[in-house]
């Protein structure tokens, strides 16, 4: 499986400054795609916020985050998500972990393809912990 459990941040509208502090201290590459690079043009969500980050050092830490849903309060609790990801090879078993988490817990976003071109779901389990899955779909966003 060429997969990865990743720590997933949620920002109030800080995301990029955390994000590059965490690269000064970590090193590494840091992507960054705004809410305006995926044709957002506001006001809600600002076009410069951030969507979805990803920092991958050069140690192989991976670290991922974005700023919160707009208008929705960020508290301790719905700070933070685990991120499931994994190539198309690895659909079968993500989808299973997906019935598997989401059978006892509420699906937030259901798990289809998505406007970057992979299948993305987000779902709470019972005990409130957030878990996201993205399956990347083997193929350039805008096809299908």
């Amino acid at each position: 499986m060429s997969g990865y459990l990743t720590t997933y941040l949620i920002f109030d509208g800080d995301a990029r400054q955390a994000m590059e502090h965490y690269q000064s201290a970590l090193g590494g590459k840091l992507d960054v795609m705004t809410f305006g690079d995926m044709g957002a043009t506001g006001p809600v969500p600002p076009p410069d916020g951030v969507m979805h980050a990803l920092l991958v050092t050069d140690d192989g830490f991976r670290l991922m985050a974005s700023d919160g849903p707009p208008g929705e309060e960020i508290r301790r609790g719905n700070d933070f998500g685990v991120a499931l990801s994994g190539d198309p090879q690895d659909e079968a078993l993500l989808r299973g972990w997906w019935d598997a988490f989401s059978a006892g817990g509420t699906v937030d976003v259901p798990l289809e393809k998505q406007m970057w071109g992979a299948y993305f779901g987000q779902v709470t389990d019972q005990f409130g912990v957030t878990w996201m899955f993205n399956i990347e779909s083997g193929e350039e966003p805008g096809t299908s």
